[in-house]
């Protein structure tokens, strides 16, 4: 094992570490906290289950929690982060592993996006309600046209390359910085990471280390400053947090494949009346 995954695997370490104690400081201070209902369990397994497959998780879940109204809409970034940390966690183990990608390019695309989460939820915390709908519902909408191009085929399917070089390497750099600033706010990393790495080139397989390790580092580090505001609902995201590592294990130990394509036209319809009923509350003033 070389340096670089030894470096990947003792930061992933760490966050794991970090999220864990920052969550019991929250809780002890919190009289928000209470066990999450079978339903948000079932979120948890579910959405988890389509994340480990690649459809992602933040679109699906913020459209079941508001089309539900499981989670006030400013609290929905907060929660997204929080509880779908440990599945992030138990993704990056599983494909990290499994498959071989240029190790520098992992952590350094792995370290910009965990800096831009830093910043990113720094910022969220402080957006009044009626911002935090107006930017999720256009990151739905951005995450369910993207789902349709791919479905169409009007996204490039990548390459063979498993590394980067040059200009190549730094623009996926800079990009997945902004990409781990915009995870704060709820909108999902995978599917533009997934793209960004396509048009330079690389392989498809490639992109799910950098994607699922990215997430397993920036949603701990996002997720100590929403502890920090407590700008999330507890018992969702503990359902998230418990549930998901069911989806994760099912998905990647047992069922391994379904036809996506079908899957997504399913999530596209779903995600598409969530964004309206997300911009439409923003329209009325921030009301549900």
């Amino acid at each position: 094992m070389n340096t670089a995954r030894i470096a990947f695997y003792l930061a992933l370490g760490a966050g794991a570490t970090i999220f864990s104690i920052g969550a019991v400081r929250a809780a002890r201070h919190s009289r928000e906290v209470r066990r999450p209902t079978a339903l948000e369990l079932l979120i948890g397994a579910v959405v988890a289950f389509f994340d480990t497959l690649g459809i992602g998780s933040f679109a699906p879940t913020t459209a079941i929690f508001k089309l539900w109204r499981i989670v006030p809409d400013e609290r929905i970034p907060g929660t997204l982060n929080v509880g779908l940390t440990t599945a992030a966690i138990a993704e990056s183990l599983i494909f990290v592993t499994t498959i071989l990608v240029d190790p520098k390019l992992l952590v350094s695309m792995v370290a910009a996006a965990a800096a831009g989460a830093w910043m990113g939820a720094g910022v969220v915390t402080r957006l009044p309600r009626r911002t935090i709908q107006f930017t999720m519902g256009a990151a739905l909408l951005i995450a369910g046209s993207v789902f349709t191009a791919v479905n169409l085929g009007a996204l490039p399917g990548g390459g063979t390359a498993m590394a980067l070089v040059g200009w190549k390497f730094e623009l996926a750099v800079a990009i997945n910085f902004v990409l781990g600033a915009l995870m704060s706010a709820g909108i999902g990393l995978y599917a533009p990471c997934m793209i960004t790495l396509a048009l330079l080139g690389m392989h498809p397989l490639a992109a799910f280390p950098i994607m699922v390790g990215a997430c397993a580092l920036v949603q701990p580090v996002a997720s100590l400053r929403f502890f920090q505001t407590g700008a999330f609902a507890w018992g969702p995201s503990i359902g998230l947090a418990v549930g998901s590592l069911v989806g994760v294990f099912i998905a990647a130990y047992i069922v391994k494949s379904l036809p996506l394509m079908t899957l997504r036209w399913l999530v596209i319809l779903v995600i598409a009346y969530a964004a309206f009923a997300m911009l439409r509350s923003a329209a009325r003033g921030g009301s549900a």
